[in-house]
């Protein structure tokens, strides 16, 4: 499937459900949920401000919300671009979760992109997160 609304553009699985946002006007928000319950979130935000801000406003919402939250910078670098952020690991419900936080800048906006899965679900759904973030940066040119 194809996604297009609000300058936001990339491809998902045919079997997700996407759910959208617009938060007042201040920036778009997408949400595409696997049909086991990871899900892969797209923001995108005025350009100008602090990109790194915005990934440790994340961080500092998960490390409030899952106390034994653990966590480290990374990066990746997708069609050229680099992508800062956070990898986390934490606890709910006694099931181990995998999270990401990578930021995007560029001179229209900066991006945000963060997924989330229960590890038992991490491994085989990664990938299809990988495949989306390298469709959204592909086709911004």
């Amino acid at each position: 499937m194809h996604f297009s609304r609000f300058g936001l553009a990339f491809d998902y699985p045919d079997n997700w459900s996407v759910d959208v946002g617009d938060s007042a006007g201040r920036h778009a928000a997408v949400t595409v949920q696997s049909p086991d319950g990871g899900f892969w979130s797209l923001s995108g935000h005025a350009p100008g401000g602090d990109a790194g801000e915005l990934s440790r406003a994340v961080l500092s919402q998960m490390q409030e919300e899952y106390r034994d939250l653990d966590s480290e910078t990374a990066e990746d670098v997708v069609a050229g671009h680099t992508l800062p952020g956070f990898d986390m690991n934490f606890y709910c419900l006694d099931l181990t979760n995998t999270a990401q936080v990578r930021t995007l800048e560029t001179p229209n906006a900066i991006y945000l992109l963060f997924c989330q899965a229960e590890d038992r679900e991490w491994d085989r759904i990664a990938p299809v997160f990988a495949a989306m973030t390298a469709s959204f940066v592909s086709k911004l040119g």
